[in-house]
């Protein structure tokens, strides 16, 4: 298949974790034509897509497609897979990669769905399984973009980035899913990319909070736009490269993120402006807001790093300690008057 590593075809591609994005990536790999097994924790899920071929739970009204294996014996679903794409949250993966980790295979490509960043150890997803694995961090490959999950099931038309140093192993994550609707590109930039995706979900808690405290388009677009500015500091400050932030996988995933109600992260932060408790808001979805579990660890890695984040602080002082919406709004409209661009090299 074109695209693939030298000397290899795309092979098996076993998805573990059948959540919305795990079970959404499954969908492509599979409409791409690549053989593909989904591992599901849990076994009501696997008998549902056995059986109905759908994940209620998850994406409801999608058809899963007919040659979609899925199983919940991890063994089976990692058996001969060159491509295993790890679609677990960040705040379990060490755990499910401690009892199946070893099924890997030794050359497998591994790729990191997870927008997150674990809260104890301030680390990326693609490190978390690089070193929980004890393996090249070169072989794992981060995919993202603005890639809603039910989007991608129902096959709309989006993009994506798959990035590593490995030039081969992005191009073979690439020919794995690049289905018919789901466009692909590569880049060598694995830090910059992983970085947006985490920060895209904090920001998005704030632009949900402006939403439900009836703000308009123009507060909206100052959100986005001095979001992308905290997102691109912290980025480079770790070794990212600006312009990756002006791409698919900053700018774009931070707009879809940011605008749709089909965003869990906005969401949770449109409720959190209407004056709903957090604990609240998260007791009653039963898929996972990665922006309130990783923002206290981007802010975390941004004093670390020296870097100005006032947005995401404010994110955290509402989702951690108990902060009124409407005083984060006051704390960034009063802060001392800066220019517009500052704390990057251009």
């Amino acid at each position: 298949m074109p695209g693939a590593r030298e000397g290899h075809s795309v092979g098996k591609v076993a998805v573990m974790g059948a959540g919305s994005w795990g079970t959404a990536f499954a969908i492509m790999a599979s409409d791409a034509g690549a053989e593909t097994a989904l591992w599901a924790r849990r076994p009501e899920i696997a008998d549902e897509i056995r059986e109905q071929r759908t994940n209620t739970a998850y994406l409801p009204d999608v058809a899963l497609p007919d040659a979609l294996e899925v199983s919940t014996d991890p063994e089976r679903s990692l058996a001969d897979a060159e491509v295993v794409v790890l679609a677990i949250p960040s705040v379990g993966i060490g755990e499910q990669l401690a009892v199946w980790g070893e099924r890997i295979g030794a050359d497998a490509t591994l790729v990191s769905l997870i927008k997150g960043v674990d809260v104890t150890t301030l680390r990326f997803g693609s490190q978390v399984i690089a070193e929980s694995l004890d393996c090249d961090p070169d072989r794992v490959v981060v995919v993202s973009g603005p890639n809603l999950a039910l989007e991608c099931a129902q096959r709309m038309p989006t993009a994506t980035v798959a990035a590593s140093p490995d030039r081969a192993r992005a191009e073979q994550v690439q020919a794995a899913a690049m289905a018919p609707y789901f466009r692909i590109y590569t880049n060598d930039d694995k830090v910059g990319v992983e970085v947006a995706g985490a920060v895209k979900n904090v920001i998005a808690l704030a632009a949900g909070m402006a939403h439900g405290m009836g703000f308009g388009d123009n507060t909206m677009a100052a959100v986005i736009t001095r979001g992308l500015a905290e997102m691109a500091r912290l980025g480079v400050s770790l070794g990212g490269h600006a312009l990756t932030f002006a791409g698919l996988a900053g700018v774009g995933d931070l707009v879809a993120t940011c605008t749709s109600p089909k965003s869990r992260n906005r969401t949770v932060g449109e409720r959190l402006g209407r004056g709903e408790r957090l604990e609240d808001v998260v007791a009653s979805m039963n898929m996972v807001a990665e922006g309130v579990r990783s923002s206290q660890a981007i802010l975390g890695l941004a004093q670390r790093a020296g870097v100005d984040m006032p947005i995401t602080q404010g994110v955290v002082a509402v989702c951690n300690d108990g902060y009124d919406p409407h005083g984060l709004v006051d704390a960034l409209l009063t802060r001392e008057a800066k220019p517009e661009i500052y704390g990057i090299d251009v």
